[in-house]
């Protein structure tokens, strides 16, 4: 029996949707019977960044994929949208392109937190792919 599965959405990049794309990916990696400090994990990690930041309210699709290998969930967010010009730098902590909407500048130290393994990438003009990996049940 394999231990492998697969899991393909997009959607429209509106705030409407963080909640159900959030569900979703929690109903997907149920199967490894996580607990709910790592189902919270999870949910707090995935989309809004794409969402907010991607094609700054212009609209879009964000692409999600997730896969289950094992105990290993991966989670790959992509947009087609502005793209981060300065990946490294988008990642400390407080940094916000948002600070007129109330953004933090937390997401990208939230994913690093919540998850076991982030890699961020980005071209500006073309998008960003975001991959975030998270062991269950170690």
């Amino acid at each position: 029996m394999s231990t492998s599965s697969r899991f393909y959405m997009e959607m429209d990049a509106i705030s409407e949707n963080e909640g159900f794309a959030r569900v979703c990916i929690a109903a997907f990696c149920a199967r490894l019977d996580p607990t709910l400090e790592e189902i919270n994990d999870i949910k707090t990690a995935a989309v809004t960044n794409s969402i907010i930041h991607g094609y700054k309210k212009q609209g879009g699709i964000i692409h999600i994929n997730a896969d289950i290998d094992e105990n290993i969930l991966t989670i790959c967010i992509s947009d087609d949208g502005c793209g981060i010009e300065d990946v490294d730098k988008a990642m400390e902590p407080l940094y916000t392109t948002g600070a007129l909407e109330e953004r933090s500048g937390m997401g990208f130290t939230f994913m690093e937190a919540f998850m076991d393994d982030l890699k961020v990438e980005s071209q500006v003009g073309e998008g960003t792919r975001v991959r975030m990996k998270k062991i269950i049940g170690r």
